[in-house]
């Protein structure tokens, strides 16, 4: 999932993300939150929302996490009172999340036609099909299980890959050439790079070792 929030569970698949109309919303957000998290409120909630709900915020943001679209209704209800209660208005967005396309999309309120139609240009720019040839350091011990770690990711990810064989490379070095949806060529670019890191210092560890 997405954003400094988006550690949440796989499992939580609905958010709510409020914006409170405060001058100090931060003090605010952290009013609401502890009237919500009393425990005649999750009394009254805990039915619906189970142990899985995350509520928390940025400092200027409110967030809610939850497995279902009942869920996020029921902690939208009570935190939509709690501001009532001290008059604060807020932006109340509802999404959920877009395993196809990795992101949050948003359910309420719906999208206007303008929005709709950036959001179709996005999603059509995301599966257009590219080439790219992406180069990571590997170390020289470890090349071979680097190599084979990224094609199968490749695989998973639906992608055409070839390694690269030039000879302008440095022997830590590896090349591939991928083609296949924008956006899952841009997670297998991240993917490289984590890997190759881990790579290397495995690779470095070897080195090391008197065995």
């Amino acid at each position: 999932m997405p954003s400094h929030l988006d550690d949440a569970p796989m499992a939580q698949e609905w958010r709510l993300k409020a914006k409170l109309d405060v001058h100090e919303p931060a003090r605010a957000l952290d009013g609401v939150l502890g009237r919500f998290r009393g425990p005649d409120v999750v009394k009254d909630v805990q039915s619906a929302v189970g142990k899985d709900a995350v509520i928390t915020h940025d400092g200027s943001l409110l967030f809610a996490y939850a497995p279902s679209q009942q869920a996020i209704d029921a902690i939208r209800a009570e935190i939509e009172s709690a501001l009532a209660s001290d008059q604060i208005t807020a932006d109340v967005v509802v999404g959920v999340w877009d395993n196809e396309r990795d992101r949050w999309r948003q359910v309420e309120p719906p999208l206007s036609a303008r929005q709709g139609q950036v959001e179709a240009a996005a999603a059509r720019a995301d599966e257009a099909v590219e080439t790219r040839t992406l180069v990571a350091t590997a170390g020289r011990i470890v090349r071979a299980d680097f190599e084979t770690a990224m094609l199968d990711g490749a695989q998973a990810l639906g992608l055409e890959c070839t390694v690269v064989e030039h000879p302008h490379l440095l022997s830590t070095q590896v090349a591939f050439t991928v083609t296949g949806p924008k956006r899952k060529i841009d997670e297998f670019a991240s993917g490289l790079r984590a890997e190759g890191a881990g790579m290397t210092r495995a690779d470095a560890l070897l080195q090391a070792s008197p065995l």
